[in-house]
């Protein structure tokens, strides 16, 4: 018995069948965790080597390339870059995406083992670092405080870190901006030399006085005792009273000879919120979290925190990535619905019946739910890619349903039993119905094996469309004729309500399908003009192409601005503050839709990992900026953007600007594309002078914007120039002498107080007052074992140079980038004119530029996705060809792809829309919509070929019955991605693309291939018929 057979005459087991799938595919759906995109793999992996006192050059030299020629073997390398800066080499290896990333990891280590031996002496062990998306932070909470703010850290620590890092999924919670507290013994250097002492001394008398030591412990008669020596500071003060030596037999106290001053510590990052002194707290997520269930449970508790703190400090919600997530989803959500609604209509309309109508829709929540198990079994999370699977297959799912309830009714109609016809018609149209689900699947199915950034992002919507088409099929060729033979009867009367209301739509089809009959005879008898008709169009459309633009992915407007300015290097933090302070007040002012502007500047602690991942210093700002929801503004954020850019290019003591929509620069999804080029050259004055020439013809190309050199300048610094030979005379060596330096400007830890479970440094140094000058620096004593001291103007000078800057590295060559972001225009226009003036420009020997960035991105994910589609057409036509056991039919059939392409093309000409990864996957979807209509078409030709018809009446009347089925079936396709099309919703740019492309190029293919397709056939069938003709009259004569 067949599968429908069996369905039909066991109703109540089919139906629970079903019901089992959709309570699983609910249970799944509650279980599964939300998120904005899939869990996309890392694939760069980090490499830092420290090698303290050595400069740029020395590093590269001797530590960066034997690193580099090593780890250049690994396997699955795509890019190895790095940056060589002082005492500091940093190794980042880009691999192939779809590899696991432990497994590289370790093959890092292995090579790294075996190059290790042959650094230099004082090299530090290297420390590999793997990236991951979850080092993107899910919450960023401003911190507001006025009378708290010397003694934030500690306040934020332990009533906000804490609480915040026991919630479950959170990584790490870090605190930003809210300088740490610190015990600074200040000495006074010529006290210190009057008395014979040093930093030195004084640091190793602290260390020895602020000490806990137990002693063991003594019996004294039946007891027990342990012995304890007791001697830490319980009060900073206390430190004044320690003697530190003694001077003519008289005991010399530290507060003869320094200062202490319990305060904050002296270089540290500034951070604001809203033109507010504050601080910023960064919630991190661990691996595989819930990012929406983790931003919900910090908001929950964010009132019970702010409680527990002091009156001043008040706690604000700078970014949420959760809000972003929910914003999409939610607005996919409607256009899930808003599509489930359009296709009920189209449904409706055709059929008349509200049964019917029933019958069909009933399969769109069994496909749609069922593929959440597949989420949940395969532990994805609910996201973007998922629901626009979603939204993409609602029109499609329908498709089979339609196909077999029409011909079901059809024999209802005829007079057969519900059951018979249930079965007979389901039995004449299922080879069919699978034939089109497998080309539909050669198409989807193949998008799980693409690599690169666009596999990481499609493996899920390939799958999920693959599922939901076969749930489908299966509910199509079971659910469906079960429901029909009890659902369905014989209508011989038809009520009042019925014929009021359809009759007016009865009549507009029988009046369409006249129409489309007669035109089809025209046609028909005029097939030379109609090919040549369908074809000039195709080669014009083409032609349009030229006026289409390209880009990597469409910008969105997420409500998010990442701003970093840089001033000339060495400028001090009180001169960035009077820039940052001027640029708040002007934007607050001038951009209502700011909610929250946060900005942090100033030299990052060694121990806040988020910080130090990006650059930072005095000279450095960096701004978080959200806008209001995007429903509460009249300006997107490109507009608000260029008046940005344009604001910053007004202020003269800026030296780089970026204003990144979305965040980060160049972050891939989303935000706008930069294009990097990247001038390979050894000589740093030449590549130099090359970079400046390519950033002036770059201002001058339409769509440039934020145009960066990432080389900085040579940074001025202080140097002191020992004479080895002096140096030993006095009994000292260079490592001495840098110590001493060391110990006297920056500070030597000499131990640490402890208060309330919580350490913090006691830092021995000199006051501020006696190192501002060089002289204070040429007047340092350094004293050797012999206690004999010397000064250092005595033993070296004291001279101001150049660094050079950190050199950078690309593929083992030296390299320097000019970025520019990509503003307004298409990709592909900025390159092509970018290219000419680089044509143009005189390039030096041994001086090359390439292109990277968003371009390369590009430029491979289209070559993947052509290939992509090669190969999904050739699956295609394989498919077909096993369906019709002919070569020549799948071929005509395939004609119809060529007029999806020339909509696909027409329509983003139209619209104003460019040829992106989006667009390009709408076209690869066509594939398998578009030659379903054809497949409908040839098979009922054949078969009224077989019943006896001639070719002319066969094609005509095909094209009649199957007309209603087509238009139906594309209708339902159509207005299942109408939403997607002209959605504005958050995260809606992204889609609008895809939606577009599949509505331009579906509407014309239809339109065309329900004339040329029955042409085509008629010119083939003719040929075929008149050389059967000459072959049988060869054999009579």
């Amino acid at each position: 018995m067949s599968l429908y057979g069996a369905a039909v005459k066991r109703p109540i087991m089919t139906t629970l069948c079903f019901v089992a799938v959709v309570i699983m595919g609910l249970f799944s759906l509650v279980k599964l965790p939300i998120d904005l995109l899939p869990d996309i793999e890392t694939n760069t992996i980090m490499v830092i080597t420290m090698y303290p006192g050595a400069s740029a050059e020395d590093i590269e030299q001797n530590v960066t390339k034997p690193l580099e020629n090593t780890l250049n073997s690994v396997e699955h390398l795509k890019h190895i870059s790095s940056n060589s800066r002082e005492n500091t080499s940093v190794i980042t290896l880009e691999f192939e995406f779809g590899y696991d990333i432990d497994v590289l990891t370790n093959d890092v280590r292995d090579k790294l083992d075996m190059v290790e031996s042959s650094l230099p002496d004082g090299v530090m062990n290297p420390i590999i670092f793997k990236f991951s998306t979850d080092m993107i932070p899910i919450c960023l909470l401003s911190v507001e405080a006025k009378e708290s703010m010397a003694g934030l850290y500690k306040i934020l620590d332990d009533n906000v870190v804490n609480p915040l890092a026991r919630i479950d999924g959170v990584g790490s919670v870090s605190v930003s901006g809210a300088p740490k507290r610190e015990i600074h013994v200040y000495c006074d250097p010529n006290r210190l030399e009057a008395y014979n002492l040093t930093v030195e001394a004084i640091s190793n008398v602290i260390a020895a006085e602020n000490m806990d030591m137990p002693g063991g412990s003594f019996d004294v008669g039946s007891n027990t005792y342990a012995l304890r020596v007791q001697g830490e500071f319980s009060d900073a003060r206390q430190m004044e009273n320690v003697p530190v030596g003694s001077f003519n037999g008289k005991i010399i106290y530290l507060k003869d000879v320094a200062r202490v001053d319990d305060s904050l510590e002296e270089r540290s990052q500034e951070t604001y919120n809203n033109g507010k002194l504050g601080a910023m707290v960064i919630i991190q997520k661990q691996s595989g979290a819930n990012s929406v269930q983790i931003s919900d449970k910090v908001k929950e508790m964010l009132p019970r925190i702010q409680k527990s703190l002091p009156s001043d400090v008040k706690l604000g919600v700078i970014q949420d990535t959760s809000d972003n997530i929910k914003n999409t989803i939610a607005s996919l959500v409607e256009t899930v619905m808003y599509a489930l609604l359009f296709v009920m209509i189209v449904v409706f309309a055709f059929l008349g019946r509200w049964r019917a109508t029933m019958i069909i829709v009933i399969t769109i929540p069994i496909s749609l739910i069922a593929s959440f198990i597949y989420l949940y079994a395969t532990g994805n999370t609910l996201n973007i890619i998922s629901l626009s699977a979603l939204s993409i297959s609602i029109g499609m799912v329908v498709d089979d349903a339609i196909v077999v309830l029409e011909n079901v009714t059809t024999h209802i109609e005829r007079g057969s039993d519900p059951k018979q016809a249930a079965v007979h018609g389901t039995n004449e149209v299922a080879i069919s119905v699978i034939a089109s689900t497998l080309t539909l699947i050669a198409v989807f199915f193949p998008l799980t094996m693409v690599t690169g950034m666009t596999g990481v992002l499609f493996k899920q919507l390939g799958w999920m469309v693959t599922i939901m088409m076969v749930i489908s099929t299966t509910c199509a060729l079971t659910l469906t004729p079960m429901l029909c033979s009890q659902w369905l009867r014989l209508q011989r009367t038809k009520g009042k309500f019925f014929v009021k209301f359809y009759s007016p739509i009865e009549r507009a089809l029988d009046k369409f399908d006249e129409a489309y009959g007669k035109l089809l005879e025209k046609v028909v008898a005029n097939k030379t003009v109609t090919i040549v008709a369908c074809m000039g169009f195709f080669v014009a459309s083409v032609f349009l192409m030229k006026f289409v633009g390209t880009e990597f992915f469409p910008s969105q407007d997420d409500g998010r601005l990442g701003v970093k300015l840089e001033m000339p290097v060495g400028t001090r933090i009180e001169e960035t503050r009077k820039v940052t302070s001027y640029i708040d007040s002007l934007w607050r002012a001038k951009y209502p839709e700011i909610k929250v502007l946060n900005y942090t500047q100033g030299s990052a602690s060694s121990d806040n990992t988020f910080a130090s991942l990006s650059d930072n210093g005095p000279h450095i700002i960096s701004m978080n900026i959200s806008l209001v929801d995007i429903d509460k503004r009249d300006r997107r954020i490109f507009e608000i953007a260029d008046g940005m850019r344009a604001d910053l290019e007004q202020i003269p003591e800026l030296k780089k600007r970026e204003v990144n929509i979305g965040g980060g620069r160049g972050s891939g999804m989303g935000g706008q594309s930069v294009i990097d080029f990247e001038i390979y050259g050894y000589d740093f004055e030449e590549t130099d002078s090359v970079a400046r020439q390519l950033s002036r013809a770059l201002r001058n190309i339409k769509g440039t914007a934020d145009i960066t050199i990432s080389r900085s300048d040579y940074q001025p610094e202080y140097q002191v120039d020992f004479d080895r030979e002096k140096l030993a005379l006095n009994g000292l060596n260079l490592q001495t002498a840098a110590y001493f330096l060391r110990n006297r400007i920056n500070g030597s830890v000499a131990s640490y107080y402890r208060e309330d479970g919580e350490e913090y440094d006691i830092k021995v140094m000199y006051a501020p007052e006696h190192r501002t000058e060089i002289s204070d620096i040429e007047n340092i004593v350094i004293v050797n074992n012999q206690g004999r001291g010397v000064r250092v103007k005595d033993v070296g000078t004291v001279v101001q140079r150049l660094t050079p800057p950190t050199i950078e590295r690309m593929d083992r060559e030296r390299v320097v980038k000019v970025s520019t972001v990509v503003d307004g225009v298409p990709m592909g226009d900025v390159v092509t004119q970018a290219q000419a003036e680089i044509d143009k420009m005189d390039l030096p020997s041994g001086i090359s530029i390439t292109l990277a960035g968003s371009y390369e991105d590009q430029q491979e994910s289209f070559a993947d996705l052509m290939l992509l589609g090669l190969l999904i057409i050739i699956l295609v036509y394989i498919v077909m060809a096993a369906q019709f056991e002919s070569l020549t039919y799948p071929g005509i059939i395939m004609t119809s792809l060529l007029f999806a392409f020339s909509g696909v093309f027409l329509i983003l000409w139209m619209t104003g829309h460019t040829l992106n990864i989006m667009s390009m996957i709408g076209g690869i979807m066509l594939i398998g919509i578009v030659v379903k209509n054809g497949i409908v078409l040839i098979d009922y030709i054949i078969l009224n070929r077989e019943r006896g018809m001639s070719i002319r009446r066969a094609v005509i009347d095909a094209g009649k019955s199957r007309l209603r089925p087509v238009v139906m079936t594309t209708l339902t396709t159509i207005l299942g991605m109408v939403p997607m099309a002209i959605g504005d919703g958050q995260g809606a740019e992204m889609w609008r693309p895809m939606g577009t492309a599949v509505i331009g190029g579906l509407t014309v293919s239809t339109i065309l291939t329900l004339l040329f397709v029955p042409v085509l056939y008629c010119v083939f069938a003719y040929n075929g018929v008149k050389r059967t003709r000459k072959q049988i009259r060869a054999k009579e004569d």
